[in-house]
């Protein structure tokens, strides 16, 4: 599918516009401040985007109150098919997240729940005890997500609730053109309702991804021919920082292999996870990295790693944010995108991916690994591609058997020879293409 030799980027539409917190019901077309980005994306080499949630709500976009409506603070329904449509002329797919667990407490069907509590026809749509009480004193119990009572969580083997989800997906895919959907907290959904719309998706347009937002536990139980295309990889992404953090790199490099080694109980080889050094939920990679002479070094690890890559908008060019602070802190607005050294590097890193079979489709082996470097390689068909990190102050030489004599390097520097070994300049990545 399309989406295994992507490179995505993900905004989070609320905060990349500067919308306010709490749904104001002042419209605004913000939503069309995505156009003057498109720039910036096309020369970064992005061809797929990820918008976090983009449809009505209550407050930070995940507890919906409408599916089928823009949030007013972003713009109108216009508004978001011109913004997919010029992204879409600039050769960028477009993929929504579809927050399908729970709803807000401002869902229309709760509220109606709410005024009429039994007698209300919506009253099967939650999971809802008129022997209790609710935090709100809503005068009944309900289950929230994890805890969250703003987050109301929808019963997903209700009949009436799944049309509606799925009339809202055929409405995203002919109103707007879209391409795919990331599911929120998709190790929350119901199986059966997994299956169905995967079985919707089939149907709607040729490759509609299906991306699941999975933690940890065993991934092919969601990624499979019947439920999701691929899935976060985030028992890689603590690995992928502290790594460098502690200085050591077999953190990484055993977690790789555990996934897409060659062992016959790797039971991720030939999938495509996506593979992240933060989002709009974890602390920004430039505030969580001890050494800021690390972050180059990070990104050729995320692309060169089995998966495709996803960026979060900003920390293309190092923006920091701690969690600490709160989500809105790792959700801002920016008056306009930059451009710096780190930018220029991942921008090389992504023309190189999309030109690479082997870093799109390719084994995966380790081939050196210290506490603080490592090389591995990926190869499929005839091409061989060696990548290579010294995350180390001092300079390294690797001594390898490389099966063969020269190597073209496509990150800085020349032609090397490795039958006496490859010098690594300190805090250095690299990319090799093996000649035959």
């Amino acid at each position: 599918m399309w989406y295994e030799e992507s490179v995505f980027y993900q905004i989070y539409p609320l905060g990349f516009c500067g919308a306010p917190y709490e749904n104001d019901g002042v419209q605004e077309s913000r939503i069309r401040k995505v156009l003057d980005w498109i720039p910036h994306l096309t020369k970064l080499g992005i061809n797929a985007i990820y918008f976090s949630p983009v449809f009505e709500s209550d407050t930070h976009g995940y507890n919906t109150r409408d599916y089928f409506k823009i949030d007013t603070r972003l713009g109108t329904n216009a508004d978001f098919r011109e913004v997919v449509d010029a992204l879409h002329a600039a050769g960028i797919r477009v993929v929504l997240d579809g927050v399908f667990n729970h709803v807000g407490r401002g869902f229309w069907a709760f509220r109606d729940v709410m005024e009429k509590k039994w007698d209300s026809p919506y009253k099967d749509w939650f999971h809802i005890s008129f022997d209790g009480n609710s935090n709100y004193n809503d005068g009944f119990w309900y289950e929230g997500w994890e805890g969250n009572f703003d987050l109301v969580k929808l019963n997903l083997r209700n009949e009436a609730v799944i049309s509606h989800i799925f009339d809202a997906v055929r409405s995203w895919v002919s109103e707007f053109d879209i391409d795919g959907l990331r599911l929120d907290v998709a190790y929350c959904l119901d199986h059966d309702f997994i299956k169905r719309l995967h079985g919707l998706a089939a149907e709607l347009k040729p490759e509609f991804l299906l991306l699941g937002e999975l933690l940890f536990g065993d991934y092919c139980l969601f990624v499979n021919p019947e439920m999701l295309d691929s899935c976060t990889n985030y028992a890689c992404y603590k690995g992928l920082y502290s790594s460098f953090n502690s200085m050591n790199m077999y953190e990484i490099i055993h977690s790789l292999q555990q996934q897409f080694g060659p062992e016959q109980w790797c039971r991720y080889r030939g999938m495509h996870l996506m593979s992240f050094v933060d989002n709009h939920d974890v602390t920004r990679v430039a505030s969580i990295l001890g050494n800021p002479e690390h972050l180059p070094l990070i990104y050729t690890l995320a692309y060169g790693m089995p998966g495709f890559p996803c960026v979060y908008y900003g920390s293309e060019w190092g923006t920091r944010a701690d969690k600490k602070d709160g989500d809105p802190a790792l959700r801002p607005s920016f008056d306009a995108p930059e451009w710096n050294a780190l930018t220029d590097h991942i921008a090389k890193l992504t023309e190189i991916k999309k030109n690479s079979k082997a870093l799109n489709y390719g084994s995966f082996r380790s081939v050196l690994l210290t506490n603080k470097q490592c090389i591995f390689e990926r190869k499929v068909d005839g091409e061989r591609i060696l990548v290579a990190i010294n995350a180390d102050s001092e300079p390294f030489t690797a001594h390898f058997d490389a099966g063969c004599g020269q190597a073209d390097e496509l990150i800085t520097g020349t032609l090397h020879d490795f039958g006496g070994g490859s010098e690594l300049p300190p805090y250095s990545s690299k990319i090799w293409r093996m000649e035959r």
